[in-house]
């Protein structure tokens, strides 16, 4: 009993309670942590049983890439921590699983085994390694609920310098490319923006908010509903093609003007 006072009393007594009450403060935590993945992951997918499936799911298809855990290999990166949105807009574009290393993995059919179920479930179960975006509700997609003129003001400051005014993609450095718009459904507009794949920056709700990443998105879809009064579109790339055609098409007129002059001449003569 002395020994124990004696203790209580030495200097560093109060510095020992200290770390010991951190650590089980940080005990506790962890705990209600790793209990709370699954119901995460529960809330992403809709259902439990969802972790355990995508779990399988990806360790049949994925795991040779990406590791037993997700920690990642020489060939891919770890995805822990990317989240449930990162996971569907790879694997629901096609570009996951990936057929042949690249420096872009390109946007593909889905692979026989990839369906919504499957893609629902092993995003279920990336959710549940270390949290990251989810995937976007209805309401948070639709385009109708969104201001395209505000969106387009938006997209023009932030996007076209990759995607073209019209989101019809164009060429990035080191054989990337900022992918054509016109087939992304808004969910994968949205989750792109927040989870940046590839080559793209993230967007997230700070930087752009929920809302004017719909607005955003409300401009993209009317865009791609436009049509194209005066003739051709030209794949909406820009003033390159443009200017490729209007010198093609004046090159053969000048072609056809100086044949045309050459055999009036040679008949006069």
């Amino acid at each position: 009993m002395i020994r124990i006072t004696a203790w209580r009393r030495h200097p560093l007594a109060r510095y020992a309670v200290l770390i010991l009450a951190l650590a089980l403060v940080g005990m506790v935590y962890a705990a209600f942590v790793q209990a709370g993945k699954p119901a995460d992951a529960a809330m992403a997918a809709g259902k439990v049983d969802d972790v355990a499936e995508g779990k399988s799911l990806f360790v049949a298809h994925c795991a040779s890439c990406h590791g037993l855990n997700a920690e990642g290999t020489n060939t891919a990166p770890s995805i822990v921590g990317v989240g449930a949105a990162a996971v569907d807009f790879q694997m629901s574009t096609g570009r996951m699983p990936a057929a042949n290393p690249g420096p872009q993995a390109p946007r593909k059919p889905l692979a026989r085994w990839v369906d919504e179920n499957a893609i629902r479930q092993v995003s279920a179960y990336v959710q549940s390694l270390g949290g990251g975006p989810q995937v976007p509700g209805a309401e948070q997609v639709d385009p109708k609920l969104g201001d395209a003129g505000r969106g387009g003001e938006l997209f023009r400051a932030n996007c076209i310098q990759c995607h073209n005014w019209a989101g019809s993609g164009g060429a990035l450095t080191q054989g990337k490319y900022a992918p054509n718009l016109n087939a992304s459904s808004p969910t994968q507009i949205y989750e792109a923006m927040v989870t940046g794949p590839q080559a793209m920056p993230v967007f997230n709700d700070t930087t752009i908010t929920p809302q004017e990443k719909r607005d955003m998105i409300a401009y993209i879809v009317q865009v791609r509903e436009q049509k194209d009064p005066g003739g051709f579109g030209l794949g909406r790339i820009g003033p390159v093609t443009e200017g490729i055609v209007a010198w093609v098409v004046g090159m053969v007129a000048l072609v056809l003007a100086a044949i045309w002059i050459t055999a009036k001449k040679r008949q006069k003569s």
